[in-house]
């Protein structure tokens, strides 16, 4: 379970949110909305560990994630905007390096994992001939070649056209159903089946 409570962000010297409440369960889909720059990514970045909060907590399984970072980094994928691909690494060397990092390894292989994303003929390929699309699956490929229970997701369906977008909405899908959790940001309208999904906006604070 993931709580966060009476969190408050800023860019530079503006705030973007505070007083912000709210749960994640397992099994459970939080779509983050609002405007641009109302602060989505700068949420998931706090939630993730990549900057720290100016007031309230986040907490993993009843503990503040300041306390077990080593633990929860393991528990965690974070895709953002960048998609954090090494241009001079082949498809499967990016991923190799990603599985190896984490340390949990899913029951999926990375060949598998392409095949599914539509890209397993570039298995070979360096990073840097793909298409924007292709680079955005690779990066998506770490979903689900790592066991990790959290998948923190910024706008993940950029670049995708539609038989990619369906492949990694039933990532997300299946991982749901496995009892994970899983935040993200995105404009898209996805029909999301039978998955929990719950909603937050972020907006102007005064």
């Amino acid at each position: 379970m993931l709580e966060i409570n009476n969190l408050a962000g800023t860019r530079g010297e503006r705030l973007l949110f505070k007083n912000l409440s709210f749960a994640v369960n397992e099994g459970e889909l939080l779509l983050i909305k609002g405007r641009n720059g109302a602060g989505k990514t700068s949420l998931l970045r706090l939630i993730c560990g990549l900057a720290t909060p100016d007031t309230g907590e986040i907490l993993w399984d009843g503990e503040s994630i300041a306390n077990i970072r080593s633990e929860y980094f393991r528990s965690l994928v974070f895709v953002g905007h960048d998609n954090g691909v090494n241009l001079d690494l082949t498809v499967q060397e990016n991923l190799n390096f990603h599985q190896a990092l984490k340390g949990n390894p899913s029951a999926h292989s990375i060949p598998e994992v392409l095949q599914r994303l539509g890209i397993s003929r570039y298995l070979k390929v360096p990073c840097r001939f793909l298409s924007a699309g292709q680079k955005r699956r690779v990066a998506l490929g770490r979903l689900a070649i790592s066991d990790a229970r959290l998948w923190l997701l910024d706008e993940p369906f950029t670049s995708l056209d539609e038989r990619a977008l369906d492949a990694v909405k039933n990532l997300i899908i299946q991982h749901l159903d496995q009892g994970r959790l899983c935040l993200a940001t995105s404009h898209q309208t996805i029909d999301w089946r039978d998955s929990k999904v719950n909603q937050i906006r972020l907006g102007e604070v005064s």
